[in-house]
Formats: structure tokens, C-alpha cells, sequence
């Protein structure tokens, strides 16, 4: 199967998904946020072919989502390790493990986030810095720009479109019917 491309679409989620979309970069990244380094923990891991793991770990190198660094010389092998911009991928994957251990019923999901230092379960949400409100589709829309419309460099004003807006009137989805 021919993967899709978005590096033509002037989008910030297109062009993280053209870096990090496929569903295994996003795997190898949640299991090196769980330590694992090495090509054979990836692999045991994940049970993914070795020329697939391959492909995978070089384009988060060449993407910079990873970096890796030699452990030993005979024969050569490396470990891989989240950059800076790696790292900035947590929010993200707790999200979409806080997505899954709410809304999807399956019994084999048994993942709790937990605060490092009190050993506590956290509740992940998110939040916008400059006001600490709690960020919803009920209260944010999503403004295409001029710029990623293609229609320019800058933003303008008066070329943008909400995205959200047609959402605005329903009600959230809650699966226990309290609220």
C-alpha cells in the first residue's frame, strides 16, 4: 500500500503527521518514553519486522524526533533516544492514552498514568497557559489562516475560516450519562 504524503498541505497537524503519523513511529515513541533504547527492545517489544523498524527509527532520526547514539563498537549498534522535540510528543501520546482509557471499551486496556513522585493516578487534560482554562471544542475554534489556506505568508484577518463553528451546539459525548 502507497503511503499518503502531506507535505504539501501548509497544516501543522499535516505536517506532524508527515513526520510522526504512521501508527508504529507513534509506538516507538510511547515505548522510549517507557525507556526502551534498543533496536531488539523496540522489536521484542512491538513485534515489528526488522526492516520495518528500521525505516521507522531513521525517518524519527532524520526527523529529529530521535537521535542515536553508538553503545558499543563491535559490531556497531546504537541506541535510540527522544530529542527535544521528542519529548514535546508527551503531551500528545497521554492525551491519546487518556482518549483510550475513557471512551473505548476494551478490557485488555490496563495503562494508568501516575505522578513519578506521589505514585498517584493523574487525570490528563489540557489547558491553555496564559489563562489555565481547560481547552475544549466547546470553547476554542480552529482558525485557518491565509497562510495555511496557501493564499499568502502572513496571516490575515480577514481570511480565515472557523473550523469548529458548525460543533459549537452539541453536547459533549459522555459514555456514563452523568454530567
Amino acid at each position: 500500500m502507497q503511503r499518503t504524503h502531506f507535505d504539501h498541505m501548509a497544516c501543522p497537524i499535516a505536517q506532524s503527521l508527515e513526520r510522526i503519523g504512521e501508527w508504529w513511529s507513534m509506538l516507538i515513541v510511547r515505548d522510549a518514553f517507557r525507556g526502551l533504547t534498543r533496536f531488539d527492545e523496540f522489536q521484542h517489544s512491538l513485534g515489528i519486522s526488522p526492516t520495518m523498524l528500521t525505516r521507522r527509527l531513521n525517518t524519527l532520526v532524520r526527523n529529529d524526533i530521535m537521535f542515536k547514539q553508538p553503545y558499543q563498537t563491535r559490531p556497531v549498534r546504537h541506541e535510540y533516544l527522544l530529542t527535544e522535540r521528542g519529548l514535546a510528543l508527551f503531551p500528545v501520546l497521554i492525551s491519546l492514552l487518556d482518549w483510550g482509557n475513557r471512551l473505548l471499551d476494551d478490557d485488555r486496556i490496563a495503562i494508568v498514568p501516575v505522578h513519578r513522585h506521589s505514585g498517584k493516578a493523574v487525570t490528563p487534560q489540557v489547558i491553555d497557559r496564559q489563562s489555565g482554562e481547560r481547552l475544549t471544542y466547546h470553547n476554542v475554534n480552529i482558525i485557518t489562516t491565509a497562510r495555511c489556506a496557501g493564499t499568502g505568508n502572513k496571516p490575515q484577518r480577514d481570511a480565515h475560516r472557523e473550523i469548529s463553528a458548525p460543533y459549537q451546539h452539541q453536547q459533549p459525548y459522555n459514555r456514563t450519562g452523568n454530567e
